[in-house]
């Protein structure tokens, strides 16, 4: 017990001690200076002083340079080769989405459509206001860089897809209204997560989901075998017509919150949770047995969502088709709930953007830093189990028939 209280004691210094940006900005500061040595490192392929036969290069000194973070300006010390071939990407990707937030929000003050307090986030977030000129100026490079990774060549196969839509406020011709932003999520035979693509539409539908996933062909999509989405008609109806030979799966996790539209406000609660448990068996034949259990159980009680159900539950076990150690990922759209996550976290601070192309700009410029996190992690499912899983199935056809 005394264990546990001071173990939350500590959480709660550590939390008051992480609001106060006079704490956090040493910290900051030097983390990304050991990220800027370590780039270094790598470059010369030797640390300093160290003497081995891999060296590329030897270092001349340092150059300041200032970079502008929520927590304030932090003043770092780039280290320099003699022969000045070493460069970082410290610095573009980590402001290359506080460009996008801060060049929104300046767009509002600059339109006269923000207040004072706009004004004063701008401020806190760059420690400094932004002029016209200046945001024009970001703008335009910052463009330029999403622009080309939204038209960027798919050159990979991407057997599994994840698609998911949500909402942002927009203000257009003196009204305000909500657009959909698009999202596609690839795993590519590496087993790597990749954004694909992000697209504002005027609505979630199955004209603007068929323009994405066509936009994404033409760019050189292809391999596509497993697609999980929500059950959206439009969006199911685009995959049907362009990417007829993947197999479609229904995100459970949705499935489940529709479930509760069947059930009486103060159903029992066992009955979903029992519902959820049949996700957790190794194969589809565990899954029906123990579905046939489910409903000689609450049918009688619970007679409308048991319809319900049996006709649809087969749409959320597609995942059953994958290897077991996949099902955990592949069975829901929660792949993106962490992108949506970070999208959510940046234009609550916006709430309503100006125009969509600040929209569209801040959410590409996140899904973009998101991108190139996933490509440096290590691989996030081994895809060779998914050709060996598919190998075995086509032999068992083959000897089927």
């Amino acid at each position: 017990m005394a264990r546990k209280k001071r173990t939350s004691g500590k959480r709660q210094l550590v939390a008051e001690l992480v609001e106060q940006d006079d704490f956090l900005r040493p910290l900051v500061k030097e983390l990304v200076q050991e990220v800027l040595e370590g780039e270094m490192r790598e470059a010369l392929r030797a640390a300093k002083s160290e003497r081995t036969e891999a060296r590329l290069g030897y270092r001349s000194g340092y150059r300041p340079r200032t970079l502008v973070t929520r927590v304030g300006k932090l003043e770092l010390q780039v280290p320099q080769d003699r022969q000045g071939r070493f460069s970082t990407e410290v610095f573009e990707r980590y402001q290359r989405s506080e460009k996008a937030l801060v060049s929104a929000l300046a767009q509002m003050y600059i339109q006269g459509v923000s207040t004072r307090k706009v004004k004063a986030i701008t401020e806190q977030l760059c420690g400094h206001a932004f002029s016209a000129s200046t945001v024009s100026r970001i703008n335009k490079r910052l463009d330029e860089q999403l622009e080309q990774f939204a038209q960027r060549r798919l050159e990979e196969a991407y057997p599994y897809l994840i698609l998911d839509a949500r909402y942002e406020k927009v203000r257009e011709g003196g009204y305000v209204h909500s657009r959909a932003v698009l999202i596609a999520i690839g795993i590519s035979t590496e087993g790597r997560r990749c954004v694909l693509g992000v697209e504002l539409a005027n609505r979630e539908t199955s004209t603007s989901w068929k323009e994405l996933l066509r936009a994404l062909r033409e760019r050189g999509l292809s391999g596509v075998e497993y697609v999980v989405t929500d059950d959206h008609q439009g969006l199911r109806q685009a995959i049907l017509e362009v990417l007829p030979e993947a197999a479609w799966q229904r995100c459970y996790v949705h499935f489940l919150r529709n479930a509760l539209h069947h059930l009486p406000r103060k159903g029992d609660d066992d009955c979903l949770q029992e519902l959820r448990w049949l996700y957790d068996r190794r194969s589809i034949d565990e899954a029906r047995a123990d579905l046939a259990a489910w409903l000689q159980k609450w049918q009688s009680k619970y007679a409308k969502l048991c319809d319900w159900v049996e006709e649809h539950i087969e749409e959320t076990w597609t995942f059953y088709r994958l290897p077991l150690q996949h099902h955990k990922h592949m069975k829901s759209t929660n792949m993106l709930e962490r992108l949506n996550e970070e999208i959510r976290r940046r234009t609550r601070v916006v709430r309503i953007f100006p125009n969509a192309e600040s929209c569209l700009r801040l959410v590409r410029a996140l899904a973009v830093e998101m991108h190139e996190n996933w490509i440096e992690a290590t691989r996030y499912l081994n895809m060779e189990l998914f050709f060996e899983h598919k190998k075995e199935q086509l032999s068992r056809i083959e000897e089927a028939a």
